[in-house]
């Protein structure tokens, strides 16, 4: 099966943000290419997409930020999860997961529902 690359839905990307710190604090490259990586290369993030998105996680305290160094000694803001973020991310994956499932019933489905009689 050919791999192609897989167009984020809205409200995606803040939940897989969420789930890339929940193992510690990351730079935005890191970030990215965490997800790219567990996603098979079937997920890029660019950058015009990936910033905004760490803007307004931080403005809703779900992240926090602060500058360090990077693996190869240059100045990167590393952005960690919050407390809120933790809870948001729980919440999420559950509406996510409920999500997933019903599309996957419809999508595996082998023949119509039985029809309702009114």
């Amino acid at each position: 099966m050919e791999k192609t690359r897989l167009e984020l839905f809205r409200g995606t990307l803040d939940i897989l943000i969420l789930k890339a710190l929940i193992w510690g604090p990351l730079h935005g490259y890191a970030i990215t290419s965490l997800i790219r990586r567990q996603s098979d290369d079937a997920l890029l993030v660019e950058e015009g997409t990936l910033y905004p998105a760490l803007w307004r996680l931080e403005s809703k305290q779900m992240i926090e930020s602060e500058w360090g160094l990077s693996e190869n000694n240059r100045k990167a803001k590393y952005y960690s999860l919050t407390s809120e973020g933790k809870r948001h991310l729980r919440s999420e994956t559950k509406i996510w997961q409920a999500y997933a499932m019903a599309v996957a019933k419809v999508l595996e489905a082998t023949h119509p529902p039985a029809q309702e009689i009114a």
